[in-house]
């Protein structure tokens, strides 16, 4: 059965490659390859200092006895205002590993996904002679679903409908080549022209199996 896709911007209905658009959802295989694309976007940066690294004496903060105080060591303890931080987090990578077969299959079952439930549309860049948001919310609003919306742009000539979609709230805009499987599965509404799904699709596509010469 072929896939296929309307326009909210403009009219009838554009084929999809079925391999891309109507592949099977694998739960496990799109969750993993989702949390290695928002670990992939994590800074780690944060750091903080420990109680060998604060700059403090490491005298002992007053005698032992005769004081009617609890025992006390050094001012540097994590428990003592300006002490070190116990367990302190230092920068590091949060990147983990998912191969590239895996990567794209994971994405094929996230655009799969939206597909079958009716949250994906087309925009054709020459339904508008002008950027026009009242009209960029008139054509959302004929997609199943609500909440975040994926604008996935990569052909030429789509200035008018990145300006016309950009101004929307709860929208994001991204290339084609850019788009990962967490954006996928992150929006609710998945909108593109036909150029963009193309490379899309060309992106998520299996790679071609060898021939085994006899």
């Amino acid at each position: 059965m072929a896939v296929k896709a309307p326009f909210i911007l403009g009219s009838g209905t554009h084929d999809l490659d079925d391999e891309v658009f109507g592949a099977e959802f694998h739960m496990a295989l799109v969750h993993e390859a989702a949390r290695a694309d928002l670990n992939s976007r994590r800074r780690g940066t944060q750091s903080a200092k420990t109680r060998g690294e604060v700059n403090m004496t490491g005298a002992k903060a007053f005698r032992q006895k005769g004081t009617g105080r609890a025992r006390a060591g050094a001012l540097s303890t994590p428990q003592r205002y300006g002490g070190g931080v116990a367990f302190a987090p230092k920068p590091r990578h949060y990147l983990s590993k998912v191969n590239r077969k895996a990567r794209r299959a994971a994405l094929r079952a996230g655009l799969s996904v939206h597909a079958d439930r009716g949250s994906l549309g087309m925009a054709d860049p020459g339904a508008l002679d002008a950027p026009s948001t009242k009209q960029a919310a008139e054509a959302l609003g004929k997609l199943e679903g609500e909440g975040r919306v994926l604008l996935v742009c990569g052909g030429e000539g789509e200035d008018t409908v990145i300006k016309s979609f950009r101004n929307l709230s709860g929208l994001q805009c991204k290339p084609a080549t850019d788009v990962g499987v967490a954006d996928v599965i992150g929006a609710a509404r998945l909108i593109a022209s036909p150029d963009a799904f193309e490379l899309l699709a060309k992106v998520a596509a299996a790679p071609a199996k060898r021939e085994v010469a006899a």
